[in-house]
């Protein structure tokens, strides 16, 4: 064997053989199913608590809740579903849900009996408890600590058809003293910010006394704002909490549609509190045609002399005399004293009595496809057009319209953003360059000013607004700017430095992609990019410029995310204490780095072999927390009371059952050189019971980079691809993930380029046995799969789930999910050909596994779903009918009405079930699963499954 070069970092200390220590049982598809572990985390406004949820794959689970810095932990059943618990702001008190039980919840299933969660109410400081039936919402005062509001569910009589009043009972529950109050038939409520005030809407059978009420949470007085007889929804309170803004709803006998208005409420803290209401309808300004838009939630202004909302279409009911006449092709007659009966008339044609063809009519001006137009078809009904209302001169102003249908309000509403692809659309559809022309509008005027023309937009193509409103960054050919939007200046923020901006990882078709933007400081002065390592501190006008992290590129360390971890904040407060993630891009070790407030430095606090989870500060205290794991440790979570995170203590554990179980050994990343001359990486987990010198049966996934996540924990469980590394790693194979790195016009070929030297490298360090080596992807990893069986024998069995399998024929098949084509995707994303293949006909053959089916010789197993929106079906059925037309061992899974990935938990069960028992077989020799080895005939199908089902219930 040729002698191939390798640099291992090995990771995780000694390995444990079996010699050392008893070999503990690897895990089974019965013990994933009750595998325990932990959901989420939550951290009390001052640090002192944290709750999460607990419990088995499949079952009934808890919460619990801990003293951060304590041993002292309350321990609640919540049913089978996760919930989240909410702290009240003084963090005296928590409130969360509890489901049914998993038996109740399969039983209701069964009997379709509806089934209501409860509240429960926790007084942190003694545990005691109050229960709440039948709970649909509930919510804490804001910033005030003393009540929570709790709304029910309706009753089980209660009408249902879509006009019936939507009210239930809201019981505001004082945390103190226990007392009660019930408000009637509330449709939504909401607490302002300082919790003082609420805000809640009446809807009541007929409509009978329905309006939005103000609650003084102090007095308890209630305050009529509006009554009609209308349906009241969606109060958004501004960020002050001393206004809100929501919609009402009328019936109105020209219109088809309700009629909707818009009604602010304001100066809610001064002596009187100021009410408008506009709904356009007799404004000569709005547009005919047009009405509020119920799906648009409408808010205030920073300075409450504006109102926010969406419009759209708002048809008239048509004149049924009209109607009449034109469908007898003759004028409407109005009747008076003077016409007379000659004859009976004809009976009333109704439009609803004509058939029509049902069809649609394709045209190759279409922007959209017909299919995305169908498929989008309820968003563009609801697509709402951003405008605005201004009270002192009561002036409406259209801001997006059919062009521009993207406008985006910027902060302090002085300006708004505003996209326009229409000249482009079309184009950008066919071939996923993405261009628009942006607009600059100005708010008090509504004045509109074309700040670019053809915006590339596959590279970060859109404006960061800096927090005062009046300045932007954005991406141009490689290089950042800024644009002053009160002058019209624009400055170069980042041509001076000696960096690059284009992101070097990126190796799709697109032209100079942009490296991370991060926004501005809160001050607006300055803007935070990255280069592909550093990040630089830049003034607005790009005439200061200072590297926050000190040449990290010498060290292959990056800057890899920012942490927003306070509450409402508006860009980056650098008189704060800013968090970051730190990446090393070759040992792939992670950790957090802090720029300290009014320094100029990020120091990094620490990185190692794990995996860092997102950083949070407690609202009202110096408490941080975060999660930690890696290969070997599932995520658990970690405080500190230190801003530099130092003497962090550990909060809980998890994964209860892992210690167990045999689980992997360790993991090596290992560099190797692919086909093309680049040096890449690859990680090799090693199986549970490694013992050195041993090679062992590897599993190759696939899809593209996937190093970076080399300290990931696998948890175990039921993936929407069937493959899961923990279970199989528990079952002694090792798992090999590389990466892969493209070339244009050569996606399968890349794929080949690069898989096999990993694979290659791989065995040369003695862990993969050579004769029994796998590979597996979905999706993407399902097409570069069922190609690298054409070009190689290396692998002894392969699974492809929902892969492409005909770049000719699936360039110009529908994306079903979206309804637009697979030409876009081809040529600027994940596909990688470009143009068409009636102009790149080699390329797109050359990279089709259907093009070199003769030259398969790994037995594949291969999923493809009948409903599969993003790789059409007819892919997966080619590729099989061929490999079938071949004697090829094949064998096809479809699960039907799934999509591209499994949605199913029996359907996700079984292929996982089915993945292992087959390369069980081709890997480890244990026998052939029948199905595989015979096949199941259709009049057998239930009985097959019947017996599968009971034989997994019964181990």
């Amino acid at each position: 064997m040729k002698k191939i070069t390798l640099s291992l970092l090995l990771l995780g200390g000694m390995f444990t053989t079996s010699t050392q220590a008893q070999v503990k049982p690897a895990l089974t598809w019965k013990d994933v199913s009750k595998w325990t572990y932990n959901r989420g985390n939550t951290l009390s406004g001052d640090g002192q608590w944290t709750a999460w949820a607990t419990g088995p794959t499949e079952g009934d689970l808890k919460m619990v809740i801990k003293k951060t810095f304590d041993t002292l932990s309350y321990s609640y059943p919540i049913g089978a579903t996760p919930s989240f618990a909410l702290f009240s702001k003084n963090s005296k008190y928590a409130a969360f849900k509890v489901s049914a039980k998993d038996a109740e919840a399969k039983a209701a299933r069964k009997t379709m009996k509806p089934l209501y969660d409860k509240l429960l109410l926790v007084s942190l400081a003694d545990n005691k408890q109050t229960t709440f039936e039948r709970v649909r919402t509930f919510s804490f005062s804001g910033d005030a600590p003393d009540w929570i509001a709790i709304q029910f569910a309706p009753l089980e009589t209660a009408p249902k058809d879509k006009d019936a009043a939507k009210g239930t009972d809201v019981l505001l529950y004082h945390l103190a003293s226990k007392k009660s109050f019930n408000l009637g038939n509330v449709g939504e409520f909401a607490f302002n910010k300082a919790g003082d005030k609420l805000a809640y809407t009446v809807d009541a059978n007929g409509q009978n006394g329905n309006g939005v009420f103000l609650r003084d949470m102090k007095t308890g007085n209630i305050t009529a704002l509006d009554n009609d007889k209308a349906v009241y929804k969606s109060i958004n309170w501004n960020e002050d909490g001393t206004a809100f803004a929501l919609l009402k709803s009328n019936k109105n006998d020209k219109y088809k549609d309700e009629v909707l208005s818009v009604i602010g409420i304001n100066k809610i803290n001064g002596d009187l509190t100021a009410k408008v209401i506009y709904n356009g309808i007799d404004d000569s300004n709005f547009p005919k045609g047009m009405g509020i838009n119920t799906n648009a939630t409408p808010y205030w202004s920073d300075d409450q002399t504006t109102l926010f909302f969406g419009i759209n279409t708002l048809t008239k009911k048509e004149d049924k005399k009209a109607d009449t006449a034109k469908a007898k092709g003759k004028p409407e007659v109005k009747a008076d004293s003077t016409t007379k009966a000659k004859a009976a008339p004809a009976p009333e044609v109704k439009k609803d009595d004509i058939e029509k063809p049902d069809m649609i009519i394709w045209n190759w001006q279409d922007r959209r496809l017909q299919s995305a137009q169908q498929t989008q078809e309820m968003r563009d009904k609801n697509f709402s057009y951003v405008s605005s209302y201004r009270l002192a001169d009561k002036k409406f102003t259209q801001l997006a319209d059919s062009n521009m249908r993207s406008v985006s309000v910027a902060p302090k509403q002085l300006y708004a953003i505003g996209y326009d692809n229409s000249k482009y659309e079309l184009m950008g559809n066919l071939d996923g360059q993405s261009y628009t022309d942006v607009y600059l509008i100005d708010l008090k005027t509504g004045s509109k000013k074309v700040l670019f023309e053809k915006m590339y937009g596959n590279n970060g193509g859109r404006l960061f607004v800096a927090p005062n409103g009046k300045i932007a960054s954005y991406y141009v050919d490689g290089v950042f700017y800024s644009v002053n939007f009160e002058t019209g200046q624009k400055a170069n923020l980042t041509g001076n430095i000696k960096a690059s901006f284009v992101d070097q990882l990126d190796d799709h078709n697109v032209t100079k992609p942009a490296t991370t933007n991060y926004g501005w400081s809160s001050d607006s002065k300055y803007a935070l990019i990255m280069d592909n390592y550093d990040l630089w501190k830049i003034s607005a006008d790009g005439k200061s410029v200072t590297a926050l992290s000190d040449n990290w590129k010498s060290k292959k360390t990056a800057v890899a995310g920012r942490y927003r971890i306070y509450t409402n904040e508006k860009g980056a407060d650098l008189s704060k204490d800013q968090y970051f993630t730190v990446f090393n891009n070759e040992t792939k070790d992670m950790g957090i780095g802090v720029l300290p407030a009014g320094k100029s430095k990020i120091n990094i606090l620490f990185t190692d072999a794990n995996s860092y989870g997102i950083l949070t500060k407690a609202e009202n205290a110096k408490v941080f927390a975060y999660s930690k794991s890696n290969y070997a440790q599932s995520p658990v979570y970690y405080a500190s009371t230190n801003s530099d995170l130092t003497a962090p203590k550990q909060v809980n554990t998890n994964t209860p059952d892992q210690a167990k179980y045999a689980w992997t050994s360790g993991v090596k990343l290992i560099k190797y050189v692919s086909a093309h001359g680049d040096t890449l990486q690859a990680a090799l987990y090693l199986p549970a019971n490694y013992q050195a010198g041993k090679s062992y049966p590897t599993i190759t996934y696939i899809y593209e980079r996937l190093t970076d996540g080399l300290n990931n924990y696998s948890m175990p469980g039921f993936p929407g691809g069937g493959f899961n590394a923990g279970m199989y790693l528990s079952n002694g194979y090792a798992v090999l993930m590389p990466d892969i790195k493209y070339k244009l016009n050569d996606p399968g070929m890349s794929a080949v380029a690069c898989v096999v030297p990993a694979v290659k490298a791989a065995i040369a360090t003695g862990i993969v046995d050579e004769k029994n080596v796998a590979i597996h992807g979905h999706s993407w990893g399902g097409y570069q799969t069922s190609f690298l069986i054409t070009q190689t024998n290396i692998f002894k069995a392969a699974a492809a789930g929902a892969p492409l399998t005909n770049m000719i024929s699936m360039y110009s098949l529908i994306y079903w999910n979206s309804g637009g084509t697979n030409q876009a995707i081809f040529e600027a994303s994940q596909g990688r050909l470009t143009p068409g293949y009636w102009d790149n006909w080699d390329a797109f053959a050359r990279n089709s596994p259907i093009y070199h089916i003769k030259n398969v010789k790994t037995p594949l197993l291969l999923l493809h779903n009948d409903k599969d929106g993003a790789v059409d079906f007819t892919q997966g059925i080619e590729y099989y009918n061929g490999l079938r037309r071949l004697n090829k061992p094949v064998v096809m899974i479809t699960y039907k009405g799934e999509n591209h990935g499994i949605a199913k938990l029996p359907n996700r069960k079984d292929y996982a079930v089915r993945m292992m028992e087959y390369f069980d077989y081709m890997l480890k020799g244990k026998p052939a699963p029948e199905w595989w080895s015979k096949g199941v005939n259709r009049l057998d199908m239930e009985k097959h499954l019947e017996a599968r089902a009971f034989d997994e219930a019964d181990n």
